[in-house]
C-alpha cells in the first residue's frame, strides 16, 4: 500500500459524490473498488481511494481519493482506470459533484 508523502510535499485530495439507484449498488461499489485497487497498484502518484456510502441516504456515495500532488491526479484522471470507471458508472450513476478538492496545507495530525 503506498504511504502519503512527507518532509512538505503537496497532497492533493478531493471528494466527489454519485447519487446510484438501489440496483446498482453492489456494481457501483465492485467498480468503484477495483478502480481503486488498479489506481493504487499502478499508479505512483496514488495515495488512497476510498468508497464511503452515505449514512442517512443509501443511494449516494461518497469517493475520497488522495494523491501526491495535482499533476498525479491529472495522470489518474488521463489513465485506463479513470477512463474504464465512467464509461461504466456513467450508464446509471449521476455524478461526480465535486464536494471538496484542494492542497493539504501544514502537517497532517491524526488522533
Amino acid at each position: 500500500m503506498n504511504e502519503l508523502p512527507v518532509g512538505g510535499r503537496p497532497v492533493y485530495q478531493f471528494v466527489v459524490s454519485f447519487t446510484v439507484p438501489p440496483s446498482h449498488h453492489e456494481d457501483f461499489v465492485r467498480l468503484a473498488a477495483k478502480t481503486a485497487q488498479d489506481s493504487l497498484a499502478h499508479e505512483p502518484g496514488s495515495h488512497r481511494f476510498e468508497v464511503v456510502a452515505d449514512e442517512e441516504n443509501p443511494d449516494l456515495f461518497y469517493l475520497n481519493e488522495v494523491y501526491a500532488d495535482v499533476d498525479a491526479f491529472n495522470t489518474h484522471a488521463g489513465g485506463p482506470y479513470f477512463t474504464a470507471f465512467f464509461a461504466e458508472a456513467s450508464r446509471y450513476a449521476e455524478g461526480p459533484t465535486w464536494l471538496m478538492r484542494g492542497t493539504l496545507v501544514g502537517a497532517p495530525t491524526a488522533r
